[in-house]
């Protein structure tokens, strides 16, 4: 068979030309940014900024006009029940006249009132913690033999801390009022035309650490006036303003995540209660808006944060919803389309439009419904241009 050499040489540089335009006028890979389709853990939570507090902070004041004596103690001294904060030494007045006397006796039958009203709170606290306690430990009995849930026994468990919480705060105000009382018998007896010269100590009601002085140096002080502050740190908790859309969202018992406190770990906490009124606050764009009071426990261990201290800066992060062992994606990878929502699955170099049906979404993450399957590759942040079929290639 005879092949012409020219038209062999025509026919290979057709050939080359076809090849040259193909290549040119075929279309470029898109170059995306990819994410992979996996198991684990979606959260949705809501992060607010708080502060901590005390739950019990006390504030000792003098009950009389006199001559405060130099303070000895420094904020962060601990304390006993009893010990003396503050010496007071009398100064030159007149006694009381009959209607101030009148009045002061019926000031000391009002803090005996009180005193006598917390005492039975007090009881009644103890009572109730101590009822908690043994059924927390019926529950824990029953959730050993599988007869009612662990959860049952975990909410009596809570319960029962609460009511020690609460009995204790009732001893403390309990104490509160027998300080007062002597207060105000200290009152009528420095006012009597029989006082003396005698120096009046205040003495602290609980035990604790010392939070602020409110003076140093001897001087005179009024009645009423602040002279130190005292509190026990053990009953920290966190207070955190969050936007009032976001406090319909939580209830009480729900978990929280303190953060930014100081250390890199995380502190576990539980909303303790949800303020009912709201405040106006504006932002630092100055945009006007409402917010609500929320109370945080902290429930991780003393041991873990002894140096965290009152009024200290911490962001507090809610978790609304958590799904474990969730099949999850990339959030920047689900977009809306067709009044639903859908994905770029890259299949080999070609994005392939996928429908998906998502469910908790929260930290960055998206848990897939439907759609899709462990290890999947996705396109994250698509752009308009992207078509279904279009040749991709991977950053």
């Amino acid at each position: 068979m005879h092949i012409d050499p020219r038209g062999f040489r025509y026919a290979v540089a057709g050939l080359i030309v076809l090849v040259l335009v193909a290549i040119v006028l075929w279309p470029a890979a898109r170059l995306v940014d990819s994410g992979t389709v996996d198991r684990g853990t979606v959260r949705e939570t809501v992060d607010a900024e708080g502060r901590t507090r005390l739950q019990d902070r006390y504030v000792i004041a003098a009950p009389v006009a006199a001559m405060a004596r130099r303070l000895q103690l420094e904020p962060g001294d601990a304390i006993k029940v009893g010990q003396v904060l503050v010496v007071l030494d009398p100064v030159m007045a007149p006694a009381l006249d009959a209607r101030s006397l009148a009045e002061a006796r019926a000031q000391l039958a009002a803090a005996r009132a009180r005193l006598g009203a917390a005492r039975e709170e007090s009881r009644a606290a103890a009572a109730l913690a101590q009822q908690l306690g043994a059924e927390a430990e019926r529950q824990m009995a029953l959730a050993l033999n599988r007869l009612v849930a662990t959860e049952a026994a975990e909410r009596a468990q809570t319960a029962a801390s609460r009511g020690e919480r609460e009995a204790a705060s009732a001893k403390f105000r309990e104490a509160v009022a027998r300080h007062e009382v002597s207060a105000a018998e200290a009152v009528i007896e420095r006012g009597s035309r029989e006082q003396t010269d005698a120096a009046l100590e205040l003495r602290a009601p609980v035990a604790g650490i010392v939070l602020r002085r409110h003076y140093e140096s001897a001087r005179p002080v009024q009645a009423g006036e602040p002279l130190i502050e005292i509190g026990d740190p053990a009953g920290m908790e966190v207070e955190v303003d969050v936007l009032s859309a976001d406090a319909v969202r939580l209830r009480e018992g729900m978990s929280v995540e303190l953060l930014r406190w100081g250390e890199g770990r995380p502190l576990l906490g539980r909303v303790r209660r949800v303020e009912p009124g709201g405040f106006t606050k504006y932002s630092a764009l100055g945009v006007e808006e409402q917010r609500v009071w929320v109370m945080v426990e902290i429930t991780s261990p003393r041991e873990e944060w002894p140096h965290l201290g009152e009024a200290y800066r911490v962001n507090a992060r809610f978790v609304l919803r958590e799904m474990k062992d969730a099949l999850r994606a990339p959030a920047s990878a689900v977009f809306a389309q067709d009044g639903g929502e859908a994905v770029f699955r890259i299949d080999g170099s070609h994005a392939r439009l996928t429908p998906v049906r998502t469910g908790v979404q929260g930290g960055g993450l998206a848990e897939i419904v439907e759609g899709l399957q462990a290890g999947d590759r996705l396109v994250v942040h698509p752009d308009r241009e992207l078509e279904d079929g279009m040749r991709v290639r991977v950053r």
